[in-house]
This record gives structure tokens, C-alpha cells and sequence, in this order.
């Protein structure tokens, strides 16, 4: 008899090959073709697999909050620190600015709950609110442009 073992479909629980059925959830054994998929691969189930985190996702998000974080500080500080026309100057570009910044925000809360999540609605959503950022303000659509494409490549790369 053989020790070998693959991991069973319907409780994750470790079984011995020459069990027909799981003996602790009843579930029939896989095909011999997934067995040994399974054991060249290390014993990862498709279930562990699909649960892995982005990668990509995750540096998206990183640039993304340190972004958001930036814009939020370099904004509150230009408005705060003028005075007289100085000030109204600052406060039109801020206002000019904002849309930007609320869609690069709001992103990067979408792109850090996709990861976290591995949900391929939250990254995609993530995705597209960095696209519209750079959209709304392409001077600065640059400090979104690295997101941008990670966020939709992480996205792609999602399980479905």
C-alpha cells in the first residue's frame, strides 16, 4: 500500500489514495490526472490557489495610499499657508484639483479592500477610479499611471 495523498474537494482534508471515497466527507476521489497534479505541485489545492493574494494588487495599493496621503497633505498645506489673493489662488486650484483627488482616494480604498479581499469586483472597480483620476487631471495623471496598470493587470490575474 501506498502513503501517498492528495487533498480532498470537499473538506480539504488530507486522504490516502487508495481510499475510493474521502472517509470523512464521503466525497468520490478525483481523477488520477489531478492526483498527480496535485502531488507534483506540492499538495496545493485549487482552493488554496484561488485564495492567494495579488501581488500586484498590493503594490498598487501601497502607491496608492502613500499617493492619496501625500495629495491630502501637500493640499491642506498650500490652502492653509497663503493669504489674501494667494489664498484664493490656492483654493481655485485646489478646487480644480479635487475631482482628481477624490476618484484617486476613493481607488485607492477600492484597490486595497480588492486585494484584501481578492475580489476581482473591487480591484476592477479600484482599476477604473485610477483611470478616471488621471482623466480628470492629466497633468497629474502621471502619479496615477503605475496604479493604473497594475490595478488592471492584478485584476486580470484574479481568479474568477
Amino acid at each position: 500500500m501506498s502513503t501517498y495523498t492528495y487533498t480532498c474537494k470537499g473538506c480539504g482534508q488530507p486522504v490516502q489514495i487508495q481510499y475510493a471515497n474521502c472517509p470523512h466527507c464521503q466525497t468520490p476521489r478525483p481523477p488520477v490526472e489531478e492526483i498527480a497534479r496535485q502531488l507534483t505541485t506540492g499538495g496545493s489545492s485549487e482552493r488554496e490557489k484561488s485564495n492567494r493574494k495579488s501581488v500586484l494588487l498590493l503594490i498598487s495599493a501601497i502607491l496608492g495610499v502613500a499617493y492619496a496621503i501625500y495629495s491630502i497633505v501637500y493640499w491642506a498645506g498650500a490652502a492653509a499657508s497663503t493669504s489674501g489673493w494667494e489664498a484664493v489662488g490656492a483654493g481655485i486650484a485646489t478646487a480644480l484639483v479635487m475631482p482628481h483627488l477624490i476618484c484617486a482616494v476613493l481607488a485607492a480604498i477600492f484597490n486595497v479592500l480588492g486585494w484584501a479581499m481578492s475580489s476581482r469586483g473591487l480591484a476592477l472597480t479600484g482599476a477604473i477610479l485610477y483611470a478616471v483620476a488621471a482623466a480628470l487631471f492629466p497633468m497629474y495623471a502621471f502619479f496615477v499611471l503605475v496604479q493604473v496598470i497594475l490595478s488592471f493587470i492584478g485584476f486580470a490575474k484574479l481568479k474568477k
